[in-house]
């Protein structure tokens, strides 16, 4: 039976990937707000925001803890970590507008944690 191996270095890139999307779904959703109220009240729905959280949450920690197996260097995972404490949090703000700046940094923070990763394991 054949295993599944991804390779380090893919599995950031794809993290990576997907915190440029959640940069693109928080920007999205605060024009889509302004601009359209149905379209943008079903984006900014809790959920979204959670099931994506759950997702980085997954992807970040295997991600950055294979990285760490790798490489040995803690330094990727510690950003990453705050990254995803920074969006963590920002679940608990009001939809004022500081939500998605939290989350917005979080994800930028925790894009730069995969990006160190990706970098040590070259």
């Amino acid at each position: 039976m054949a295993q599944l191996t991804i390779p380090f270095g893919r599995l950031d890139r794809i993290a990576m990937g997907l915190s440029g999307l959640c940069v693109v779904h928080c920007v999205a959703t605060a024009v889509l707000l302004g601009l359209v109220a149905s379209a943008g009240g079903f984006l900014g729905q809790p959920i979204i925001h959670e099931v994506g959280l759950t997702l980085a949450m997954a992807i970040g920690s295997f991600a950055l803890g294979r990285g760490i197996l790798e490489h040995g260097f803690m330094m990727p995972s510690a950003v990453g970590g705050l990254g995803l404490g920074v969006m963590t949090g920002a679940l608990t703000l009001p939809h004022d507008g500081t939500e998605a700046a939290y989350t917005v940094a979080g994800v930028l923070i925790l894009a730069l944690g995969h990006r160190l990763n990706a970098m040590a394991s070259e």
